[in-house]
């Protein structure tokens, strides 16, 4: 019983720090986002870039089973990022009825500047602490990873591709 307890005082103690460490990079995120683009995408359209980087080309249909949203607010998501030169439309090749969603070379651009930034950020912070604690770091987000993985129910590959730190 006593081992019970204090597996659920670990547990409840990471989701704790995990969820102050959100916070902070949620921060962080959001000043990378906001000053590598004149125009930064919301939450919801970063998350249409990191899947169209991952899963491309993809119909709006599948985007919308993707994101469990409506084909409407698919629709326009996707006209906005067009408008912003992120996504590339083109007919697909499976159906002439279906259009197939693209990132863009500019939306790559500016996923790899976003990253770029968010990783800078990082290892501004990460550089301060002592190398055993940068390990444990490495591997506890590393085991977060699959764990999230494994809930998702979806392949390693997390969304967004690259390492754990871009993903987290």
């Amino acid at each position: 019983m006593h081992a019970d307890t204090s597996s659920r005082a670990d547990r409840d103690a990471a989701a704790h720090s995990a969820r102050e460490v959100i916070e902070l990079l949620e921060v962080l995120w959001s000043k990378g986002r906001d000053s590598t683009s004149p125009a930064p995408v919301s939450t919801s359209q970063l998350r249409v870039l990191y899947i169209l980087e991952r899963d491309q080309p993809i119909n709006l249909r599948t985007l919308g089973d993707v994101l469990k949203s409506a084909p409407s607010s698919v629709s326009r998501m996707c006209d906005r990022l067009d408008a912003l030169g992120f996504v590339e439309r083109s007919p697909s090749s499976a159906s002439r009825r279906e259009l197939e969603l693209r990132l863009s070379k500019r939306g790559e651009t500016y996923l790899q500047d976003l990253r770029a930034r968010r990783e800078a950020a990082l290892l501004d912070v990460i550089s301060t602490m002592p190398a055993a604690d940068r390990a444990a770091l490495a591997a506890g987000l590393s085991s977060f990873r699959l764990a999230t993985d494994d809930a998702a129910g979806r392949p390693e590959k997390a969304a967004g591709g690259g390492t754990s730190a871009e993903s987290a």
